[in-house]
């Protein structure tokens, strides 16, 4: 595809947010928790901040060598569960501690994310929205999904709209047991792919 990647480092973090904040804004699962539009712009990206922040201390994140898209990966070893109880509690106070929904997405995902085998979670992949369409968010799942198979490591994430859906099933992603509906409102797919090769 001739999409250059690399791995972002701190330098990187206020170009990660910007890309994460401008893409998820209007997206079902944002919109859901941050119902009030206008509460949403100025509170999201405190959220997705917190993300980056997380990433970059345990994770990977990738960006593209042009800076218009990013994807967040966490490594899971093998057997664990959520090994953090108080991380979703912890994130809805830092960031709007009278949200209940900051909290309730976490845990509600912790209780759907497969235990039992290593694997790759991809946490968040964003386009700039200016630059949705034209296959950044595939070529960068591709170069993740290359290193799983050469590393025999499966990958996971939850699709949070059919689009992206669609997108992970063309990648070799499966649905992984029901979906998860959010409470009053939108679904969200849990995904598997097993290593290739």
């Amino acid at each position: 595809m001739g999409v250059a990647i690399r791995a972002a480092g701190e330098a990187d973090r206020e170009l990660v947010v910007g890309l994460l904040d401008a893409a998820f804004q209007d997206d079902p699962v944002s919109a859901w928790v941050f119902p009030d539009a206008e509460h949403r712009r100025s509170t999201h990206p405190l959220l997705v901040a917190a993300f980056t922040d997380i990433v970059l201390a345990a994770g990977r994140i990738d960006v593209t060598e042009d800076g218009t898209a990013c994807a967040l990966w966490m490594s899971v070893p093998a057997g664990a569960q959520d090994q953090d109880e108080d991380g979703p509690a912890q994130l809805r106070a830092a960031v709007d501690p009278e949200n209940a929904r900051v909290e309730l997405i976490g845990r509600l995902t912790a209780d759907i994310h497969p235990a039992g085998r290593a694997h790759a979670y991809l946490w968040m992949i964003a386009a700039a929205p200016g630059r949705q369409g034209e296959g950044l968010g595939t070529a960068l799942m591709a170069s993740a999904l290359d290193r799983c198979d050469r590393e025999g490591l499966p990958a996971y994430l939850e699709a949070s709209s059919a689009r992206s859906r669609k997108l992970y099933e063309r990648l070799g992603f499966e649905l992984l047991g029901g979906p998860l509906d959010l409470p009053d409102g939108p679904r969200m797919w849990p995904m598997w792919r097993d290593p290739r090769g």
